[in-house]
């Protein structure tokens, strides 16, 4: 059997990740060679595990995508609702993954603009907010060039299938199916009971205007400050020409995920 060529990102640092890390490459011994990385040279990886939560796969997502690399994720942190493995099931699904092409999941991403500036890449999501001294902004906000009325609010969030059910789920957004061909732009704390989260097709294009802003008022990038952002600017937001592949585990589904990690429709108690 050839072995199937993969890289391994992990934190050895951490002892967690550092005895995931040694029962993969006992247990994958058979399925699998891994290589070396030599600065950014991957071009003979076929795949790529990535050991951590949530954090570490979106912090390598944008990369691998770029080089169309699929993405194994094995959870070693909290949540870990994106990595679909721990060691123990990836050791037992090895066949069914390397080196046969796996089941995978085009996971879509966003491009975001500020003004005319280097495009960046959101795994999960887009967030103005507000900052400090914490006033309502007021933002303009247009779909396809059809303006809307200014949102008054804390700001707003514009996340792609995967990242629905992250910040955008925690201030009211919807859960959307991660294989769906959409985006999701949820109000935060809008002073308006009118402004509700919209569900829009993955072909939309939308231009955030910041019309009034805070002194600390920010564009974070999946969890991090990108940029400060000001009155006048302005933030383009559109589907990215990148997908990244998410290896799927063959014995479980986004459903289970949600009812198990998320407890989707349980009851109060």
């Amino acid at each position: 059997m050839n072995l199937c060529p993969v890289i391994l990102l992990a934190d050895r640092s951490n002892s967690d990740v550092d005895a995931t890390a040694s029962t993969l490459e006992s247990g994958l011994a058979d399925v699998v060679a891994f290589i070396d990385v030599d600065g950014d040279d991957l071009s003979e990886a076929q795949l790529a595990i990535a050991i951590g939560g949530d954090g570490t796969l979106i912090s390598h997502g944008p990369m691998l995508a770029m080089r169309d690399i699929p993405l194994v994720g094995v959870n070693c942190g909290n949540l870990g609702f994106l990595a679909k493995f721990d060691a123990e099931s990836l050791i037992e699904q090895r066949g069914a993954i390397f080196p046969e092409p796996p089941p995978t999941l085009k996971a879509m991403m966003l491009e975001v603009r500020v003004d005319d500036g280097q495009a960046t890449i959101a795994m999960n999501e887009a967030m103005i907010a507000a900052g400090h001294p914490f006033r309502i902004l007021e933002l303009g906000l247009s779909i396809n060039n059809v303006p809307a009325p200014t949102l008054h609010g804390d700001g707003i969030i514009v996340s792609t299938p995967i990242g629905s059910t992250a910040h955008s789920a925690s201030v009211g957004g919807p859960s959307v199916d991660p294989s769906a061909d959409a985006f999701v732009l949820t109000p935060v704390a809008a002073h308006s009971l009118a402004n509700r989260p919209i569900v829009l097709d993955a072909g939309a294009k939308v231009t955030v205007d910041i019309l009034k802003a805070n002194k600390g008022t920010s564009l974070v990038i999946d969890g991090k400050v990108h940029c400060q952002l000001k009155t006048g600017m302005h933030v383009h937001v559109k589907r990215s020409e990148y997908t990244l592949s998410i290896v799927l585990n063959p014995s479980s589904t986004y459903w289970n995920t949600l009812v198990d990690k998320l407890h989707w429709a349980a009851p109060p108690g």
